[in-house]
């Protein structure tokens, strides 16, 4: 079963391949999400401090039942955090509001403020800043593994340029119609493992009828072929899902996709509009009133597919 296998990261520690993403899950939905999720078989929570939601998640670590050795936890440095000071107090801030004494995975969310994402200002010297709070923290135990998320090419060479420990992961949007074979390979050939998050597309590869028709050709789901892409891509997936039986279906993923219809898959039409997500600022948006409630909304339900 998918997951039961794991990657390695360069640093030697094991990551499983499969996590399971909590963006747009309240704190308080996020304890049960955690918990159903470890029963299923999930080892492996993502989540953020810009998430709102890590008390809740290491509420759920908590009471899940596993161990919380066989357990992989990842949060992310708010974008926001472009200074050494900043950097270490919030590493700290987020293992006192987890309630943990160790963070398996922590990563810069985004090489630039949400509010300045897109910009041509690629903020180097606060990156090398926030990344010597990680090192620092990695060399102390606090953190297992360290890494990066939304970074391109030359925001992965600022850091390595100037690093004592390399970047373990680099986790960005992919998914079929977003396939940034670029970065992605060069991000590989630097020993860097890339983290696929939101590879369903916030649902809407749901909508693609070319997508469908592979997918029951294989006879599975259009989440379950979008997971299988990332994983034969070498990437890992972070699907988010709060529903139990999404989790479970998210998880059989046993199949192979031809290399023909991976090549198909590799070139299905972009999508334009992510629904309510096309105004977040991973997409080259800023937040508004609009998408403030649109956030709110979806964090009520809990229940999309990602």
């Amino acid at each position: 079963m998918i997951l039961e296998e794991k990657y390695t990261l360069s640093n030697g520690v094991e990551i499983p391949k499969l996590g399971l993403g909590t963006w747009f899950i309240r704190d308080k939905d996020v304890t049960q999400a955690v918990v159903d999720a470890a029963k299923i078989g999930y080892r492996h929570i993502d989540t953020a401090q810009a998430y709102r939601n890590e008390r809740g998640v290491g509420e759920g670590i908590r009471a899940c039942g596993v161990k919380r050795e066989d357990l992989f936890v990842t949060t992310k440095l708010a974008a926001e955090a472009k200074s050494y000071k900043r950097a270490v107090s919030a590493i700290d801030n987020s293992l006192r509001t987890m309630g943990l004494d160790h963070i398996d995975l922590m990563i810069i969310h985004s090489p630039q403020p949400w509010s300045k994402f897109g910009e041509e200002e690629r903020y180097f010297e606060g990156n090398r800043e926030a990344w010597r709070g990680l090192e620092e923290a990695y060399t102390a135990g606090k953190l297992r593994a360290i890494g990066l998320s939304n970074f391109q090419g030359p925001d992965i060479d600022n850091i390595l340029a100037s690093c004592s420990v390399k970047p373990m992961v680099n986790q960005i949007l992919a998914h079929i119609s977003n396939t940034p074979r670029e970065l992605i390979q060069y991000t590989q050939d630097k020993g860097i493992l890339v983290e696929a998050y939101s590879p369903i597309a916030h649902g809407e590869l749901l909508k693609n009828q070319e997508v469908s028709g592979i997918a029951e050709k294989y006879g599975v789901s259009i989440p379950q072929l979008c997971i299988r892409y990332t994983l034969q891509l070498g990437l890992l997936p972070l699907p988010k899902t709060a529903n139990p039986a999404h989790m479970k279906e998210n998880a059989d993923v046993e199949f192979v996709i031809s290399d023909a219809d991976m090549d198909i898959l590799k070139n299905v039409d972009p999508i334009e509009d992510y629904g309510s997500a096309s105004v977040m600022p991973v997409y080259g948006g800023k937040l508004n009133l609009r998408s403030i409630l649109s956030i709110a909304f979806r964090s009520i339900s809990g229940s999309g597919r990602d």
